[in-house]
């Protein structure tokens, strides 16, 4: 089966890039036709700055590398390197309603956060199907917030193959509900527009501050506490398998446990697994002619892709003549 995703290079990883999309992504190269892409030109609706986007570009390719993607198991590639999902972009367009688009919660919600609305925000979801359809994608891995731009996507492919025949391969979404959604500090969903992110590679005095920043309720230390409600549990159990959760649960339960201890053992844990990670991404990030050499070779082979789907698509709608 082949399964997409791609990752915005707008800032530092934090623990819901990891839980909630980059370690499945390791974890399907052993098991499916994984293509994973950096999505950079997504990345425009946010960030103007044209240095900081090339820099985070490369990151975040050293980032995906250190973590463990491997260039021979899957494709990996920069969304720009492929002016062929610009092409298909357009094309969708054609056949996507403006209604459908006006619909979509994500960009209401930003506008509503103060995002300064323009096409690019808008027609964000066309993009992004353009990304799926061209690669014939079938599962699509993505968090509740993108839920629906999967169904955009969808739609957009069912109206198409209406009208020149099974051109695309209609994709499902994949919602893991364990990790669906990672909270941050606060009890909200980890998200750097919010600023209540735990970072991967951020030193360890950096560390060790946002850790202690979680939001606890007032529960003495001798007091039973619910685990089911308490923000720093719902992040440590995703570092725990199920009866090491199981275990922490008794001892929030049973009481004489505090908040305190509980952050501490859970910034070493963050720190300890992560650490070799981080000196990989180093010795990647000195040397960027080789994460570029990388990366063109990840774009040669989904450009073989992609070109297969723009000939039926070329032929079908006469771009071809």
């Amino acid at each position: 089966m082949r399964v997409l995703s791609g990752i915005q290079p707008s800032g530092s990883l934090h623990l819901g890039n990891w839980f909630g999309m980059m370690k499945k992504m390791i974890e399907y190269q052993e098991q499916e036709e994984l293509f994973c892409f950096i999505a950079n030109y997504h990345a425009q609706t946010s960030v103007s700055d044209g240095k900081r986007l090339a820099k985070g570009t490369l990151e975040a390719a050293a980032n995906f590398l250190a973590l463990g993607m491997d260039p021979e198991q899957s494709t990996f590639w920069v969304q720009s390197d492929l002016i062929e999902v610009q092409e298909l972009a357009w094309v969708l367009s054609n056949f996507t309603p403006m209604g459908l688009l006006e619909r979509c919660h994500s960009y209401k919600d930003k506008v509503a956060q103060g995002v300064k609305p323009n096409h690019g925000l808008f027609a964000y979801p066309v993009l992004m199907t353009a990304d799926i359809l061209l690669f014939q994608s079938e599962k699509v891995p993505v968090g509740k917030d993108q839920k629906q731009h999967l169904e955009v996507a969808r739609d957009i492919a069912i109206k198409f193959n209406n009208e020149y025949g099974d051109i695309f391969t209609i994709p499902d979404p994949e919602i893991d509900d364990q990790v669906a959604t990672i909270p941050g500090l606060d009890g909200q969903k980890m998200s750097k527009s919010y600023g209540n992110t735990i970072d991967l590679f951020t030193d360890e005095k950096s560390l060790r501050k946002q850790v202690m920043r979680i939001v606890t309720d007032p529960t003495p230390v001798d007091e039973p506490k619910n685990p089911d409600t308490c923000n720093v549990y719902q992040i440590y159990r995703l570092f725990l398998d199920k009866g090491q959760q199981e275990q922490l649960s008794k001892r929030y339960l049973a009481g004489g446990l505090g908040y305190g201890e509980v952050k501490q053992a859970l910034f070493e844990t963050i720190r300890d697994f992560f650490a070799p990670f981080a000196e990989r991404r180093q010795e990647l990030l000195a040397d960027p002619d080789g994460l570029r050499k990388t990366l063109a070779l990840g774009a040669d082979k989904a450009r073989c892709m992609a070109n297969k789907t723009l000939r039926k698509v070329r032929k079908k709608t006469g771009l071809s003549y």
